[in-house]
């Protein structure tokens, strides 16, 4: 079967960390966690990375 990258429904705030976590088969609090201090130590760059994800990844019905 192949997987395909959806925004998740177990969702904080838009499921980007929630669907990425899923398709690589991660903890979802380890994926939101690393994602928050990366943005945090490169000056917030992964604000609009998370927005652009946001905006082409499919939300999962």
């Amino acid at each position: 079967m192949e997987k395909k990258l959806y925004r998740s429904n177990d969702r904080v705030f838009a499921g980007v960390c929630a669907g990425l976590a899923e398709y690589f088969d991660f903890d979802v609090t380890a994926v939101r966690a690393a994602y928050a201090l990366l943005t945090f130590f490169t000056a917030f760059s992964g604000i609009p990375c998370y927005i652009i994800l946001w905006i082409i990844m499919p939300s999962k019905r």
